[in-house]
């Protein structure tokens, strides 16, 4: 079993088959194309992305349906072409994807961006950051609401 050596993680042994391929990367990193999910109990339901080409590279994740369990997926046709799936459909999540929300950490609390999350082809592991403006849904959905309740 192959072992990375990451910035956030130390070493890590993966599965070669789980890794995960971004033909195009990702936005603004489209020279890095090939990760590993890497997930631990002790952080569930987290998902990182972890850069096989750069250990220092990980994108903190949440599977989309743990943010918004009513969470509608809409894939463009070029999307759903490069993850090799038929573009007559959308595909299901959980059953012909894996759909991620990448997470932001701001001063007013962690966000989740659903307008473009990562969707991973679960048969082939092809990915993509698949962008949706129709979708009505917000680059940064406040996991948190902004006033919680103080107990006394």
């Amino acid at each position: 079993m192959p072992e990375l050596l990451t910035k956030n993680f130390g070493n890590v042994s993966f599965e070669p088959e789980s890794e995960l391929l971004f033909t195009a990367g990702l936005p603004g990193f489209e020279d890095r194309t090939r990760f590993v999910a890497l997930a631990f109990a002790e952080t569930s339901p987290l998902v990182y992305l972890q850069s096989l080409e750069d250990p220092a590279l990980c994108f903190l994740t949440l599977p989309i349906l743990a943010a918004d369990p009513a969470y509608r997926l809409s894939i463009c046709a070029e999307d759903l072409a490069e993850l090799g799936l038929a573009v007559s459909r959308q595909p299901v999540i959980g059953e012909d994807v894996l759909c991620l929300a990448v997470l932001s950490l701001r001063e007013s609390g962690p966000t989740a961006n659903l307008l473009a999350p990562v969707v991973v082809n679960l048969k082939t592991r092809r990915a993509v950051q698949s962008l949706s403006l129709e979708s009505g849904y917000s680059l940064q959905f406040a996991l948190m609401p902004q006033e919680v309740p103080v107990c006394s």
